[in-house]
């Protein structure tokens, strides 16, 4: 039966890309050898290194004066190389704490610095995103996650600062158009929307960096990594790979307005249902609902043995919520194709038939 897989992360990926990632790992461009075998200096692997970097500025439409990096640690060590390339000796970040891993951004930066944090969703379990918070003008850079895995909120609208504004887009980068130019960093772990695991995304506006007067640990310093063009150390060979390949897939796919009206029509489709039915509830506030990870809540306990047992049955895997929010969680990723979408929604008729 084929399987469709609504797990928050790794992610689903194309099945071309899988095809292509598959046989490069036996041959890679007829070489007679391994992917993961070859040199990562060597001019085959460089070659991919440079059209995966090419295609993300292009993607993101980034202006002169970026730098694109393929790091690894994922976004749990950019939580620290963030401070440190950004936090002024003795000067003050602003945090917005809207998940649990932003929360664990904020607990890192505060090893390095005063951080604050300006606003807060905990209150609810992380379900809606703060809106009418104040930013100090005497911060070094405003951080916010754009999309939380967990609790299914996404940011619509981003802090405007004359600050820096760094963004945490691992589980939504590449989903939406957005004006990219106006972050000064982004980072984003591959496994959530974009590669398997084992990479991590770094986009950079050069002219910020070197300027906190701190002494940078090399592996932990960006100009150490732009310097040496991702490869300061052997880069994740395997992951950047795959990650160029889905990039030009989503370039095959028109690009990221393209892909951004698929993942409008998957969520409609979705949410749509969860509001129609009456079996079930949005965990998310409505105005902060996530295009890539739906939550949501059965109305009555009462009904789980029989909806788990429609899901199972209907080759649906990866939709049990994460367990401080209960419920189910659908992710719902650039690869997710609207017919598994079509295959969930139909579960959940049948629960409603089942009980009318």
């Amino acid at each position: 039966m084929k399987k469709h897989n609504f797990s928050a992360g790794p992610c689903i990926l194309p099945q071309e890309v899988l095809k292509k990632s598959a046989e490069a790992v036996i041959d890679f461009n007829g070489l007679g050898l391994s992917l993961i075998e070859i040199s990562h200096r060597s001019k085959d692997f460089v070659d991919v290194m440079e059209k995966a970097r090419s295609l993300v500025k292009e993607l993101l439409n980034l202006p002169d004066g970026y730098s694109v990096l393929f790091l690894q640690g994922g976004a749990s060590l950019e939580f620290l190389m963030t401070p440190y390339n950004l936090l002024k000796e003795g000067g003050k970040a602003a945090y917005i704490d809207t998940g649990v891993w932003a929360a664990k951004a904020v607990k890192e930066a505060k090893l390095l610095g005063d951080i604050e944090v300006i606003a807060s969703s905990k209150d609810k379990v992380y379900n809606y995103i703060p809106k009418n918070y104040t930013i100090p003008t005497n911060v070094d850079y405003v951080h916010c996650t754009s999309n939380n895995t967990i609790y299914g909120t996404q940011i619509k609208e981003f802090p405007k600062t004359d600050s820096l504004l760094v963004c945490d887009m691992s589980s939504d980068i590449f989903s939406r158009v957005l004006d990219f130019s106006k972050f000064d960093l982004i980072y984003a772990g591959a496994q959530k929307n974009m590669g398997p695991a084992g990479t991590t995304l770094v986009v950079v506006k050069d002219e910020i960096l070197g300027k906190t007067g701190r002494t940078i640990p090399a592996m932990l310093d960006y100009q150490s990594h732009i310097k040496a063009d991702s490869m300061f150390n052997t880069p994740a060979v395997f992951p950047v790979y795959v990650s160029m390949l889905t990039l030009e897939w989503i370039k095959g796919l028109g690009g990221i307005q393209a892909i951004e009206k698929l993942n409008d029509a998957k969520a409609e489709l979705l949410y749509n249902e969860i509001d129609r039915n009456p079996h079930f509830k949005g965990f998310a506030k409505n105005e902060d609902r996530s295009l890539m990870n739906v939550t949501f809540n059965l109305t009555n306990e009462a009904d789980k043995e029989a909806f788990d047992k429609l899901w199972n049955a209907a080759g649906i895997s990866g939709i049990k919520g994460h367990r401080s929010v209960g419920g189910y969680r659908a992710s719902i990723y650039n690869a997710m194709p609207i017919e598994s979408v079509k295959i969930l929604v139909d579960a959940m008729q049948q629960l409603e038939k089942q009980f009318s």
